[in-house]
């Protein structure tokens, strides 16, 4: 697994400022621990420091949608083959089966002929973070994934930023 070029953790950021680590060994063990894949071959983890408060689910539905959007579906469905529910559902965020949840986080989790995939999203006090751990089931996965992952490395900082935004406006109601 690659090293991570993010050193700083959450405690050493301003507000609004997103760090991130990549590596299995380098998640933290609260973050780490939310996985229930017997093996990582991939793990991300990207932390914004924020005062806004949220639940983990409503910020998982800012960050991706009930439903997931057309760029969502092409890279979820079409380049990694993820099989995900159709339609909005108290189950699911952006087609992605909610797993579990408990006290500060959600894991969602789904899964293709080649990979299994969790997202963990944690709102401790001060943060939310969001967790990438992948499991490959086959060759196919360690081929399609690297070229993926440095999109996903790359985008998921402004995504954390731009969903702070999402989650400050009032759901409707």
């Amino acid at each position: 697994m690659p090293q991570s070029k993010w050193e700083p953790g959450p405690a050493d950021s301003p507000m609004g400022a997103v760090v991130g680590t990549v590596g299995g060994q380098r998640i933290p063990e609260a973050a780490r621990g939310l996985s229930t894949l017997p093996v990582l071959d991939y793990a991300d983890h990207f932390t914004l420091a924020t005062v806004t408060v949220a639940t983990p689910e409503r910020w998982a539905r800012a960050m991706f949608g009930d439903e997931p959007d057309l760029a969502a579906r092409f890279i979820w469905r079409g380049l990694l083959g993820l099989r995900l529910s159709r339609g909005a559902s108290p189950e699911t965020v952006a087609g992605w089966r909610i797993a579990a949840r408990g006290e500060g986080w959600i894991r969602l989790a789904a899964a293709s002929w080649f990979l299994d995939g969790e997202l963990v999203v944690r709102a401790p006090g001060g943060e939310v973070s969001l967790s990438t751990f992948l499991r490959y089931r086959r060759r196919a996965g360690r081929a399609v994934w690297p070229p993926l992952s440095a999109v996903h490395r790359r985008l998921t900082p402004g995504l954390l930023r731009s969903t702070e935004a999402r989650v400050r406006t009032p759901e409707p109601g």
